[in-house]
């Protein structure tokens, strides 16, 4: 069993990474049809990656020469080894490590922290004004994301692996229904934006404020990882969601096509709602994390406690 779960994990990560492309394809794909184009074919994600890959690699002038490359290598192995914890706790719940939980929340944070030292070390006044973006937003979304992932292990009798957070809601059904389980799962999908860098928390990236921010630098096989890690979180945030609310990634059939239908339905409406809202200030930002949301998450973490 061990054996086939360590094989489930490298199997996790490839299929995770397959699943960011595809997930990038359907937000570029409805993005278009919201904006009256065509957009782009279903390769397109893997064809950018190949072409970056491809391409040369240059440091410029000025950047650090070991935490600019390493940013994002550090980024990409922050989004493959939460997908290698979703991976073991959904093949076999028994067989998690223990405060996987825990693990994960670390490993979710690695991309904000690959941004901030890539775009530190790039020694760039858009670069650094981006990695400072990035801190503020990453703190302030922290503070009510960490509550509100914790709420549904409260509810699960202070569970701190996904292992037992799968198996306590195959035995007694999924978290989300419930005051408290709504509560911190709505908290939990705004704050999945932040994750993804989607509008309206896209601020440390703005395209038309600082040009990308600390990517501006990048080039080659360092910025194809950047983009590889945007979209392999944006396969491994929903399925996070997935694992502590709606019941655990399930892989057998048919199973599995209740998790693809809630997958999939996560990224269409993070996708409207990028689409449907400008652009927050970093301001704007912090206020609304700290404040309303850090409240909502307490609220629904209140409500787990004395039972609703």
């Amino acid at each position: 069993m061990k054996l086939l779960c360590s094989y489930s994990i490298y199997l996790g990560m490839v299929c995770i990474t397959i699943l960011g492309m595809m997930a990038s394809w359907v937000d570029r794909k409805i993005t278009a049809k919201l904006q009256w184009r065509v957009g782009p074919p279903w390769y397109q994600s893997f064809a950018d990656f190949l072409k970056l890959w491809g391409k040369e690699t240059t440091i410029p002038e000025g950047c650090s020469r070991l935490l600019f490359p390493v940013a994002p290598v550090i980024g990409v192995a922050g989004a493959a080894c939460a997908a290698a914890l979703l991976a073991a706790a959904a093949v076999d719940p028994s067989a998690d490590v223990r405060g996987s939980l825990i693990l994960t929340l670390c490993f979710l944070a690695a991309p904000a922290v690959a941004l901030i030292i890539g775009g530190a070390a790039s020694h760039n006044e858009l670069a650094s004004l981006g990695a400072r973006r990035e801190l503020r937003l990453a703190v302030a979304c922290e503070v009510p994301f960490l509550i509100a992932v914790f709420t549904p292990a409260l509810r699960a009798g202070g569970a701190l692996r996904l292992g037992e957070m799968v198996a306590y809601q195959r035995m007694y059904g999924m978290i989300l229904p419930g005051f408290s389980g709504i509560i911190s799962f709505l908290v939990t999908l705004i704050c999945m934006l932040a994750l993804l860098r989607f509008t309206p928390f896209d601020c440390a990236e703005a395209d038309t404020e600082i040009n990308s921010g600390p990517l501006i630098l990048y080039s080659g096989k360092m910025l194809g990882l950047l983009k590889l890690m945007k979209m392999m979180m944006l396969g491994v945030v929903p399925l996070f969601l997935i694992t502590l609310f709606m019941g655990g990634i399930r892989v057998r059939w048919p199973g599995i096509a209740i998790t693809a239908i809630q997958y999939l339905l996560l990224v269409l409406l993070a996708t409207v709602l990028r689409n449907t809202n400008p652009r927050a200030r970093i301001d704007q930002a912090e206020r609304f994390f700290l404040i309303p949301m850090t409240i909502a998450a307490c609220a629904g973490a209140v409500l787990a406690v004395i039972g609703y």
